[in-house]
């Protein structure tokens, strides 16, 4: 009487196979979201966070200095966290960097985590060999002699959008008012993307002026839309853009795409020759023409996406100290009189060679001085195999293949008080010994720092554009303080808070834009 018939039997067969499938798929889903990770012995200290799979990546995304910091507090200089799915272990004892600059690429590589990266922010699939492709062409044309050429070109390009109304009869009393970060970035990025791709041919049909005109109006309305993109770009990177600003962003993609196509490129004269070869490197890779342009808008942004809001932060230090805006305009002068020229009302321009940005010191201080406050770079690395980092204190922790391995140097070196004392002021000559040389001597706890400011990142991944980014914001602060009177309209008002959500990306941007007035000197 108690026995169950065969035909239950066979009817609850389904349902047993049904209910043990979803306990599978619900255990699956549960090991991906983390909920089973544990710390195992010799690993660094795991803190998964509140929410499976997320992890801490909301709280990272606000404010990614205050989170480390905060991480660093609770578990000392090594810990893993969750973010979004990944486990990423963060080394924070700047004596240590060491372990992950020098690790090799079989066991620590960037290029995995860079792809994801690129094929999400501009649609370009990476190939083998993109990296050292680039390199190659940055060594050559982007450093050492190749930089003396592409100092004249972004002169050129300087000169066309700052100095092209300077003459016998200019206004040299009217002050004109603007937007001090608008200004910087607008000005630098167009120079840059003149220099990089190219001008307007002129010939018997357009005038030289008119071909330049024509450059002046067209790298506007490119800048604008640039600005437009730069502004989503963090969101983008994160993956957190709601529908209608990803449509935005893909209209954009789409606009820069077709600007930056081959065939309108080629169409241009004197492009430059950094551009030329990696074209011609991605041809002979076999890479499609859609892909190729799409590569030309991943290379504008990586040349020119920082170069603007650092020239910003430059200028803003500059004018709130007026000893160190005092000691780089004598610097300047003196190295205009040193190599016979002079600015004078009615004169010709003064073209400032390579050789005589090499002379500047003092403006070389300033400049890293303002990155060291400003650059915040998140230095990633996939772990491609299990590993052991051996720390500076002698201990050593495992990661394992497949997490990732991260340093953030704003907040482990740039900002830390015994390496840099009194970190949040701006002091021009920091990175100058008493005799005027450059100085590179760092400590904590009585040990010198190697990396003791990281604005380009480290090893093998080093932005092989910081040449030419830096000489571009040089020559940029050179003519500006050497043509202009510059002031700010509220000299008392504090300096804007850095735009959190840029933390990771680069040189951090304002939160407000600062008023400021100029007008020429002579």
């Amino acid at each position: 009487k108690n026995l169950v018939p065969v035909s239950d039997c066979c009817n609850m067969a389904p349902l047993l196979l049904i209910l043990l499938a979803l306990l599978v798929a619900l255990l699956g889903g549960l090991y991906l979201l983390g909920v089973f990770r544990q710390r195992r012995p010799g690993e660094p200290p795991l803190d998964k966070g509140l929410i499976p799979w997320l992890g801490h990546v909301l709280e990272f995304r606000r404010n990614t200095w205050k989170f480390l910091d905060r991480m660093k507090q609770k578990h000392g200089d090594v810990f893993t966290i969750q973010l979004a799915g990944f486990y990423i272990t963060f080394i924070q004892d700047p004596m240590s960097f060491g372990a992950f600059v020098k690790e090799s690429r079989n066991k620590l590589d960037f290029r995995k985590f860079s792809a994801h990266l690129v094929y999400r922010v501009f649609g370009y699939i990476t190939v083998e060999g993109d990296h050292e492709g680039l390199n190659t062409s940055s060594n050559r044309h982007l450093k050492g002699d190749g930089l003396e050429v592409m100092t004249q070109a972004m002169m050129s390009s300087l000169q066309n959008l700052m100095l092209h109304n300077v003459g016998p009869c200019s206004d040299h009393m009217t002050w004109r008012e603007d937007k001090l970060f608008a200004y910087c970035y607008n000005i630098v990025f167009r120079a840059g993307y003149l220099s990089l791709y190219g001008n307007e041919p002129f010939n018997s049909n357009i005038s030289e002026e008119k071909a330049k005109e024509k450059d002046r109006a067209e790298s506007e309305a490119l800048y604008h839309e640039f600005r437009k993109y730069d502004q989503l770009f963090p969101r983008l990177a994160y993956g957190v853009l709601p529908p209608k600003k990803q449509r935005e962003a893909t209209k954009l993609l789409e606009y820069f795409w077709n600007v930056l196509s081959i065939q309108k490129v080629k169409s241009r004269d004197n492009i430059s020759r950094w551009i030329w070869d990696v074209q011609e490197s991605k041809d002979n890779a076999g890479v499609k023409e859609d892909m190729l342009s799409r590569y030309m808008f991943v290379l504008l942004w990586a040349s020119q996406g920082n170069t603007g809001p650092s020239s910003f932060w430059l200028l803003l230090f500059l004018m709130k100290h007026p000893e160190a805006l005092r000691a780089v305009k004598e610097e300047i002068n003196k190295v205009v009189r040193k190599s016979g020229q002079e600015v004078k009302r009615g004169g010709p321009l003064v073209n400032l060679s390579r050789e005589m940005l090499m002379k500047t010191p003092i403006l070389d201080s300033a400049v890293e001085e303002t990155l060291r406050l400003s650059a915040a770079p998140l230095l990633t690395r996939a772990v491609l195999q299990d590993m052991t980092i051996n720390m500076a204190d002698g201990k050593k922790y495992f990661i394992r293949q497949g997490d990732r391995v991260a340093l953030f140097p704003y907040s482990a070196v740039q900002m830390d008080p015994e390496i840099h004392p009194d970190p949040h002021s701006f002091k021009y000559d920091r990175f100058l010994n008493p005799d005027g040389s450059k100085k590179t001597d760092f400590y904590k706890a009585g040990n010198k720092v190697k990396y003791y400011t990281m604005p380009w990142g480290s090893g093998i991944s080093m932005c092989p554009g910081r040449f030419f980014a830096t000489n571009e914001l040089k020559q940029f602060a050179f003519l500006m303080l050497l043509y202009f009177e510059l002031e700010l309209i509220n000299p008392d008002e504090e300096i804007p808070e850095m735009d959190q959500s840029r933390y990771g990306f680069g040189t951090m941007q304002p939160d407000r834009d600062v008023q400021f007035r100029y007008r020429l000197r002579y």
